[in-house]
């Protein structure tokens, strides 16, 4: 079934929101403003509270409207429907405009608060290249003639490609090292690449061309890369290394982290830098040059803030908590490779809130909280056992808008008010965003 309508406003997931015949409909690859003919999800019903649907085509087009970069992510219709980048069809200034009425409405809706439009940046390099080239991390599937492959999107059918444009060079340099493309998989086969940037390599926006990216000219990447990659085949290394180094710097201070390669790190391959360098500004605003801080880093991975945060002040003692056994176990090699002990920096494994409620008296009443949830959020009662520490400032790494504006409430409900806010497009060409959030005891402003 086809329908005709004007498209109002921005959604969840990368959608826009239209009505017809009284039913609000959830549209892919569409634009606010723009009139477009809608092709509807199967099945629909009359009796249904909501559609949803697919632009087939544009009737009246927005001007933030581009032809997509990646034509396979593209909508159905045009051939595409693979997935990975929703918001293909959007300019790139569009791109951040969506990502900051989105956060902006989720705090107004879901937050209770009303602020003006959250400032979305850009990362440095992702211009030039286009909203491409950035992921340091991809997943694929072999298809039944064990070609690498992406589902399209409402089917089980496999898409063979020979690229992956949102991939970074050295992600690319290496696939093309390793004749991923060329196929030659067991079909059915899961392949994990995880590729850590190299630091220090330029970055340039040379060799993206009509029909793919072109790295054969890459021979110095290639060397810096070595050994510090991980091809994996149904969680088995299939090459390079199990154990990846991962490198970030503040302050001119480089920290060095062992994550795995089937681990969890940030995507992009310059977020580690930015996420890192404007959680610890907000950490020096919130301490105001206290020697002596206790820290809390909640949800802490392989210690990304961990390791920054406990040689950030003199004396500083730290809680770090992470859910995944061994993310603590790298963390704790990472800490001690900085000759970072326990005494300093109790790093613990396990549910937070359950881990909160046992914390020992002289890490109790922390200055400073940082957490990063996954994408559920931290909920209420963990929200409400963090105010109960009353720190005087809690640092909230958000990937999903919904989950931080619930939070917001639970923070609000508890006397801690959002003090400063900033969102990072650590992920173009996709609706994600990373956002950073200050609470502080009664505070109001940015």
């Amino acid at each position: 079934m086809q329908i005709t309508a004007r498209i109002e406003r921005y959604a969840d997931q990368g959608r826009c929101v239209a009505h017809s015949e009284g039913r609000v409909v959830f549209v892919r690859f569409a634009l606010p403003g723009e009139l477009v003919r809608i092709e509807l999800d199967e099945p629909h019903e009359r009796k249904d509270r909501f559609w949803t649907g697919e632009v087939i085509e544009v009737l009246e087009a927005s001007e933030l409207r581009v032809p997509p970069a990646w034509p396979l992510a593209g909508p159905l219709s045009d051939g595409g429907g693979v997935g990975g980048a929703d918001l293909v069809h959007v300019s790139l200034p569009g791109q951040l405009a969506w990502k900051s009425a989105t956060i902006t409405e989720q705090l107004r809706r879901l937050g209770h608060v009303e602020i003006p439009d959250v400032p979305v940046e850009r990362i440095s390099g992702d211009e030039e290249n286009h909203g491409l080239l950035w992921r340091t991390r991809i997943e694929l599937i072999a298809d039944e003639q064990g070609r690498p492959s992406m589902r399209r999107r409402g089917t089980h059918q496999r898409v063979p490609i020979d690229t992956m444009p949102l991939a970074s060079r050295a992600l690319l340099a290496v696939a093309q090292d390793h004749g991923i493309w060329n196929g030659g998989l067991e079909p059915d086969a899961h392949v994990r690449i995880a590729v850590p940037e190299p630091r220090g390599i330029a970055a340039d926006s040379d060799g993206i061309e009509a029909g793919g990216i072109d790295v054969s000219h890459d021979s110095s990447l290639r060397t810096a890369i070595g050994e510090n990659y991980a091809i994996l085949v149904d969680g088995k290394l299939s090459a390079g290394s199990d154990q990846l180094r991962e490198t970030t710097t503040v302050d001119g201070r480089t920290f060095s982290y062992r994550v795995d390669g089937a681990g969890f790190w940030q995507m992009h391959r310059r977020a580690p830098l930015v996420l890192l360098q404007h959680v610890m500004a907000l950490v020096d605003r919130v301490l105001q040059g206290r020697r002596t801080p206790v820290i809390w880093d909640l949800y802490s991975g392989s210690g990304l803030f961990t390791l920054p945060l406990a040689v950030h002040a003199p004396s500083t003692r730290m809680l770090s908590v992470e859910g995944a056994a061994r993310a603590v176990e790298n963390a704790r090699r990472n800490l001690g490779d900085m000759d970072i002990h326990a005494d300093q920096v109790k790093a613990l494994s396990g549910d937070v809130s359950a881990v909160l409620r046992h914390v020992p008296t002289s890490l109790a009443h922390p200055d400073v909280v940082v957490l990063d949830p996954p994408r559920a959020g931290a909920r209420k009662a963990v929200c409400r056992q963090i105010a109960d520490a009353r720190p005087a400032g809690i640092i909230y790494i958000a990937c999903d808008p919904a989950s931080l504006a619930r939070d917001t409430a639970a923070l609000g409900a508890q006397g801690y008010g959002l003090a400063d806010i900033h969102a990072f497009d650590i992920y173009p060409m996709t609706h994600h965003v990373e956002t950073v959030a200050l609470f502080t005891r009664g505070g109001n402003g940015r």
